[in-house]
């Protein structure tokens, strides 16, 4: 008998890329899993596998992986519990299901791809004020190497600013997209990763032929002129300016608001927000005009009625721009559909796979109808299939920096390159 030759090539090629998925809705953690398989079938092994579930099988949680890993196999495995799940189901349609028990669980085969899981205790990170060695020495994973990382954290983390600012300062430029994990009443954490359940933060750098392309909804639209910061302490704004007229905060919406309808005028009341504009980039305007700030949509979480002062959910400093926000579903569509579009004409392949990390504020009770995220993914990307979860805090990228975001949609696309 002649010998046949081996061609580790050749293998390669009968083994493309490939991604199963599967979303289960029975209130039964083991009813779950068991649809979750009879969705799958005989599915041969893969890199890494997603699961995201949401609070109803907090208590199960620990049963979760190794029930899973019976009967599927996967070199890595990481998920956590969400305040509601996405998956795409056995008809191929993605789904957002909030307030219901749900199980996603989508299988990755990613050829040529470094995939490299970690984990962070709360209390361990390395010191921001030192060298970035330690922080990739913590995560494993040179900066050569880190082609994007996906980022999940315990709501019980007490320092997350800390880990993005960390991890940013470790991977600059680098994409992180991810999210806070949903709360819950049982005794452990909400994170999943390898057979356990766990706390602090969790993730998986990506790198090989593989990249990570974030893309960042933040739903807004502004509202008013651009002011500049005048006074401020903390997150506390005193006063802005616009020329060389002062005035405080409250002032200064005040004017606003004498230039909106009626109908925007009643919308102020629950959707304002305060767009802060950041130093490290910009939005080119048309034409030949220079170009317009760029801004990080922050809360307003507080008015002081004796001086006029309001409360930013970030921390202010004198000099930066600001402008005054407004939140709807229909800035929302636009603002997604216009980004997908700018991500189908990426360079590289076509993606695998799309993961949401969207605001719990997001969802049916934002866009009035169930699957709004998904459903505008869908119309640029047919077949993809998609999975993630709802947050309690979105993280992603505004420019070359990552940040810890609210009420957005975060998106990471899984995409090849040859």
């Amino acid at each position: 008998m002649v010998a046949i030759p081996s061609f580790p090539w050749l293998a390669r090629r009968k083994r493309p890329a490939w991604c199963r998925t599967a979303l289960a809705r029975d209130p039964s953690l083991q009813g779950a899993v068991e649809a979750l398989f009879r969705q799958l079938g005989g599915v041969g092994p893969a890199d890494l596998a997603l699961v995201f579930a949401s609070a109803s099988y907090a208590s199960d949680l620990p049963r979760l992986l190794p029930l899973l890993q019976q009967r599927l196999k996967a070199q890595h495995w990481l998920g956590c519990v969400g305040a509601g799940v996405v998956g795409t189901g056995a008809d191929g349609a993605p789904h957002e299901l909030e307030h219901e028990p749900a199980l996603s669980l989508t299988l990755l085969h990613l050829p040529g791809a470094q995939l490299h899981p970690f984990h962070f205790e709360a209390q361990e990170l390395p010191d921001l004020d030192g060298p970035a060695e330690p922080w990739r020495e913590a995560v494993g994973v040179d900066l050569e190497s880190m082609r994007g990382m996906l980022l999940l954290v315990d709501p019980g983390c007490r320092a997350i600013n800390d880990l993005v600012g960390g991890l940013d300062y470790a991977y600059p430029g680098r994409p992180k997209v991810g999210g806070i994990a949903g709360q819950h009443s049982a005794p452990h954490g909400s994170l999943l990763l390898g057979d356990k359940v766990c706390g602090g933060a969790v993730g998986c750098v990506i790198g090989g032929r593989w990249r990570l392309d974030p893309v960042l909804a933040q739903g807004c639209r502004p509202i008013g002129p651009v002011f500049e910061v005048e006074q401020a302490q903390r997150n506390v704004v005193l006063q802005v300016s616009r020329g060389q007229e002062r005035r405080s905060p409250v002032q200064a919406l005040q004017s606003v608001l004498g230039g909106l309808s009626p109908a925007e005028r009643e919308q102020v009341k629950d959707s304002l927000l305060l767009g802060v504009a950041r130093s490290d980039f910009s939005l080119e305007s048309s034409g030949s005009e220079a170009p317009a700030p760029a801004f990080l949509v922050r809360n307003l979480i507080g008015v002081d009625p004796r001086n006029g002062a309001v409360a930013v959910g970030e921390r202010m400093r004198v000099g930066q721009k600001v402008q005054f926000q407004l939140r709807d579903a229909a800035t929302a569509r636009e603002e997604s559909r216009q980004l997908l579009l700018q991500q189908q004409r990426q360079p590289g392949g076509e993606p695998l796979a799309a993961l949401l990390f969207a605001c719990l504020g997001r969802g049916r009770g934002f866009y009035g109808q169930p699957d709004g995220d998904v459903s505008l993914c869908r119309e640029r990307f047919s077949q993809l299939p998609m999975a993630g979860f709802f947050c309690n805090g979105e993280i992603g990228p505004v420019g070359s920096a990552t940040h810890l975001h609210g009420y957005t949609a975060s998106w990471g696309f899984l995409v090849p390159e040859d």
